[in-house]
């Protein structure tokens, strides 16, 4: 699973590397901890009004399909499991049409021993900014006035399989994270998406996720740059 990550790249540096063309308004600052239905980045693409247009938005981490009534549903939706999530209520119309890309510098994730868990954080070999594969959906405020701009509601939900490689040691499940040259397939909103898109993006994801690497940190309270420092070099400072 992925309940908590870290995204350090500032809205500028998230654009040019997804190359987005329109960056939209009240995007997230850095975090050392994220939380679900706090604000995150996504990279998605539109096209309802001409061409398709690679968007920068921030959205509620927790996705809520139009569908829903009010904003928060009973039950957890920040994690969707790519094995069943082109048939879930849920998920199915995003699925379809409504893919994303989060940006991620990585994730937590906590190792149950009998009754102690303990934080681990988990990141590219490189440095690098990770890309999970995701879903979005709008959710329309049914209280508020048509014309009224917080009517509507972008939110987001990030992908997960069976975890890969020494990962598995630590837990079972992980997010689906996209190589380079599966970003425009996945984002295309006319490539229609189905179950057999999924499994294809979660076997192309086997080699990246594989190369993750991972450290033990201090409990993860807090937000600061601190968080991810290994254990050893935090409790020296």
């Amino acid at each position: 699973m992925c309940g908590r990550f870290i995204i350090t790249e500032t809205a500028p540096d998230l654009a040019a590397m997804f190359d987005v063309e329109h960056e939209g308004e009240n995007l997230p600052e850095p975090s050392w901890n994220i939380k679900p239905t706090e604000q995150i980045p996504v990279v998605l693409e539109s096209a309802k009004s001409g061409p398709v247009v690679r968007r920068l938005e921030s959205a509620r981490w927790s996705l809520v399909p139009s569908s829903a009534t009010e904003l928060a549903v009973g039950y957890p939706t920040f994690n969707a499991r790519a094995e069943t999530a082109a048939e879930k209520p849920s998920f199915r119309a995003s699925v379809a049409a409504k893919r994303a890309l989060v940006p991620a510098t990585g994730y937590f994730e906590w190792h149950t021993v009998g009754t102690t868990k303990t934080p681990y954080f988990i990141h590219s070999d490189d440095g690098l900014p990770l890309a999970f594969a995701g879903l979005y959906s709008w959710w329309r405020n049914p209280v508020l006035a048509a014309d009224d701009p917080a009517r509507w509601v972008l939110t987001a939900t990030i992908l997960t399989t069976e975890a890969e490689g020494p990962l598995r040691g630590l837990h079972d499940r992980m997010p689906v994270v996209l190589a380079e040259e599966w970003w425009d397939q996945w984002l295309d909103p006319h490539t229609l998406g189905d179950q057999a898109l999924l499994d294809a993006a979660v076997a192309a994801s086997r080699e990246t996720g594989a190369a993750l690497r991972f450290h033990e940190v201090a409990p993860v309270t807090g937000n600061g740059p601190e968080l991810i420092e290994p254990v050893g070099e935090r409790a020296s400072i």
